[in-house]
């Protein structure tokens, strides 16, 4: 057998597995043609790596099939030993068995040497991809882990809310000790060329600067003074020590050094447990300033956006100078900006301070700046300091440019109002005010009531009621105080308070819609009663002193509850809607106060002249600018002041409310009473409110109860309407309803009902004289008499 140099077509085996190929003519071609004349084959495990892998399996000259031999009990070629035996250059005692046939050719030299180094370019390229592929798995896997790339942010955003912490330590330690408050201010001053300002300013950094000098000059002695009484109180220690020893000997209770060696012992115990408890301390110490370190960061650092979390959105941002002055550039004011860009730093005549359940300054602006500016813009202004828009209150100062900013902390809204003050015990004055909420700083708000009426609005649901309940019940614990409540449909809001009441009209029946139209009419009429009043007693207006007189001017409250519904009936509407008109506008100075609750006071269901004229607006959540300022007053919306941003049912119970105090308005959180079965608050309030109305004597107006008529006489009501002429028969039915305003079957009649009910019910038929239908009181009067003597049956004939 001939080895690879000798033989030309031998490398074909090398690059087909090592295996023998058959010729096409089915004779070995690198093998012995007859087994009995030719030795057994060479090995060919030893040729080049292409053979290890397997060559291009296609056929290149002509086709044959190739055997591959291997190891017995070995998968690939690449694993057999190279140790090789002297004969067959391969393995002592090494089996070669046949392995699966493929397709193969057989090549020429020149082939063989193309095909090496085809095949050299190639596995380079195949082990390249065969790496890349791995190495882009692992790349995925890295990337689908995300606990690396969180911990990591993690232990940035960390470690730079602890230098940012750090940082503020060192800034504030060194504006303290450069009095750089004081520098601020007066640089400030001098912007704005504010002569005034910066000698006061001036004069307050000297009188802090000579304090300062004075304390550094009086260290040295107060030290002296210090180690002085130190050294005193130890030698009175020791002669305190030695006495009590002297007095123990000599009485004989002990030994005069059983008292020196108890102290002895101890101090002795008191400096081992020292010791014992400063070693921790000292080992903790270095942790409890990081904490501290990384807790100041937390309230006045500002972490990248990139490394901000959720979690960060409830941390509450420190409202102070710098956080207001960011939030105010950011609102891109050009004279903010270029005055901050100049370095100047704002002018507060108040510094940030705690008041209440927030945060307040006063700050002047930049020149050209109004206050009102700044309020139009109040949500933008919000965002800059991390609150919600109703958390942030900014109005106008004692000057047009100065800015008077209260800023609620975060969640005020959520902490309520609490309990009615007056629940257990305690009577209102209502010339006084009554109690009505607490403002977003936690100040009790009182609803002043005398003078004034109210009109109270918004979504259903959001807490109008409520409001209207909690001015009734302080009106109700004034025993000179008369309650009229109206309520134009079936709910029990109010009904605890019916016996506290002169007038209580529940239904949307047209009954009692028609009642309380009356009732309203006799309010009308006891204005102009008491406007004479007033003119005999020679005063403009119900004080307190006449109102105790009981002279018939006592104060008079009334709520129309849903009055929106009261108004847009169809027969009584209009002229409820024009009697609230004239009682808002006349009312006032004679003691009546009238609360219109209603849930939007829009053109048709609210008379304009109304939320004119009520000078106390109560807006809970509404829908729109048309509404916040038919509650709050024309222009409120575009000044800022919005119930708009109020979100229902998530501030329920919460109003924007004008006319309470001297701001142009402010967010209140009202007084929740509870009316339910089960926490009856309302009954017990109304039990005390009559028995001090008991012990003071009846108040004017609580004997008169309205009972609605149950029956009219047609007849008898038309002689009293009509006089000596005839009248046509369509103007009877308005004489009817005036003379009887309460009675619905009038004010539904018209010209032709009442001549059918006349010719069906009484036998008189109205003649059609000039198509007028003219109505003959003298046959009515007859008709009448007929009646009375004979009975309803007897008809003219009779």
């Amino acid at each position: 057998m001939t080895t690879h140099d000798e033989h030309p077509n031998r490398h074909i085996g090398e690059h087909n597995s090592g295996g023998f190929m058959n010729a096409p003519d089915g004779k070995p071609a690198n093998g012995p043609a007859d087994p009995a004349t030719n030795d057994a084959p060479e090995d060919t495990t030893n040729a080049d790596d292409h053979s290890l892998n397997g060559a291009d399996d296609r056929p290149v000259n002509g086709g044959g099939t190739v055997v591959p031999l291997r190891p017995n009990g070995v998968r690939r070629l690449d694993d057999v030993p190279e140790q090789r035996s002297s004969k067959h250059g391969g393995q002592a005692g090494t089996e070669l068995v046949p392995d699966d046939a493929i397709t193969g050719a057989v090549l020429s030299e020149e082939q063989s040497k193309a095909l090496d180094r085809r095949l050299g370019r190639q596995v380079p390229r195949e082990v390249a991809r065969r790496m890349a592929a791995g190495s882009v798995q692992v790349a995925k896997v890295v990337k689908e882990s995300e606990h690396p790339r969180k911990a990591g942010k993690a232990t940035l955003r960390h470690s730079l809310t602890l230098v940012q912490g750090l940082q503020s330590w060192v800034v504030r330690a060194w504006d303290a000790s450069t009095l750089g408050v004081y520098r601020r201010q007066i640089k400030a001053a001098e912007a704005v060329g504010n002569q005034e300002l910066l000698a006061e300013w001036t004069e307050r950094k000297e009188r802090v600067t000579a304090a300062r000098h004075k304390r550094l000059m009086d260290l040295p002695q107060l030290m002296y003074g210090i180690a002085r009484t130190t050294v005193g109180a130890l030698a009175a220690l020791v002669v305190l020590v030695l006495v009590i020893g002297v007095f123990v000997q000599l009485s004989g209770k002990g030994a005069f050094v059983d008292v020196i060696t108890g102290v002895m012992d101890a101090i002795r115990w008191t400096i081992t447990a020292v010791a014992f408890a400063w070693t921790p301390f000292i080992m903790a110490l270095p942790w409890l300033i990081l904490l501290a370190a990384w807790r100041e960061g937390r309230r006045r650092g500002q972490l990248p956006i990139w490394l901000q979390t959720t979690a960060d959105a409830n941390v509450d941002t420190l409202i102070d100078e710098t956080t207001i002055a960011r939030a105010l550039q950011a609102l891109r004011i050009p004279q903010i900006t270029a005055y901050l860009k100049d370095g100047l730093p704002l002018q507060y005549i108040t510094p940030c301070r705690t008041d209440g359940r927030g945060t307040h300054a006063v700050i002047r602006l930049p020149a050209g700046v109004p206050a009102d500016a700044i309020a139009q813009r109040r949500a933008a202004l919000a965002t800059g300091l991390h609150r919600l828009a109703t958390e942030v209150w900014p109005s106008t100062g004692a000057e047009a440019g100065i800015l008077d900013l209260w800023i609620a902390d975060k969640g005020a809204l959520q902490e309520g109002a609490g309990p009615y003050p007056l629940l257990e015990d305690g009577l209102v004055d209502v010339f006084k005010g009554v109690p009505f909420g607490k403002t977003l700083r936690g100040d009790p708000i009182l609803a002043p009531v005398i003078e004034r009426n109210t009109l109270t609005g918004g979504m259903p649901g959001q807490g109008k009621s409520s409001a209207a309940r909690a001015i009734m019940a302080g009106a109700a614990l004034d025993p000179t105080a008369e309650l009229r409540i109206w309520v134009p449909d079936t709910n029990f809001d109010f009904e605890a308070f019916k016996p506290r009441c002169s007038r209580y009209v529940m239904g949307a029946e047209d009954e009692r819609i028609a009642q309380i139209a009356e009732d309203l009419r006799e309010r009308y009429a006891e204005i102009q009663t008491r406007g004479e009043l007033l003119v005999r007693y020679e005063t403009p207006a119900v004080t307190r002193e006449l109102a105790n007189k009981d002279v018939g001017l006592h104060p008079v409250f009334g709520l129309v509850e849903e009055a929106h519904v009261a108004i847009g009936h169809p027969v009584h509407g209009k002229d409820i809607a024009k009697l609230l008109v004239d009682i808002v506008r006349l009312g006032r100075k004679r003691a009546i106060h009238l609360i219109v609750s209603t849930q939007a006071p829009t053109r048709d269901s609210m008379p304009r002249d109304v939320t004119r004229n009520c000078s106390n607006g109560i807006a809970f959540a509404v829908g729109d600018h048309v509404t916040n300022d038919a509650l709050l007053g024309q222009g409120a919306y575009k000044a800022g002041h919005r119930a708009t941003e109020l979100i229902p049912g998530t501030d329920r119970g919460t109003a924007v409310v004008k006319g309470f105090n001297g701001e142009r308005s402010q967010v209140a959180q009202v007084y929740y009473i509870d009316v339910d079965r089960d926490n009856d608050q309302i009954t017990p309030i109304i039990n005390r409110a009559l028995a001090a109305i008991e012990a003071r004597g009846n108040v004017p107006g609580n004997d008169r109860v309205r009972q609605l008529p149950e029956s009219r006489d047609l007849l008898d009501d038309l002689a009293a309407v009509l006089g000596d002429e005839p009248v046509p028969a369509a103007d009877v039915p308005a004489l009817l309803a005036k003379h009887a305003p309460g009675w619905m079957p009038y004010r539904r009649l018209n010209g032709k009902t009442l001549r059918q009910l006349l010719a069906s019910e009484y036998g008189i038929k109205v003649p059609t004289t000039g198509n007028r239908y003219p109505v003959d009181p003298v046959t009515i009067r007859d008709a009448q008499v007929r009646r009375d003597t004979t009975g309803p049956d007897v008809d003219d004939d009779t």
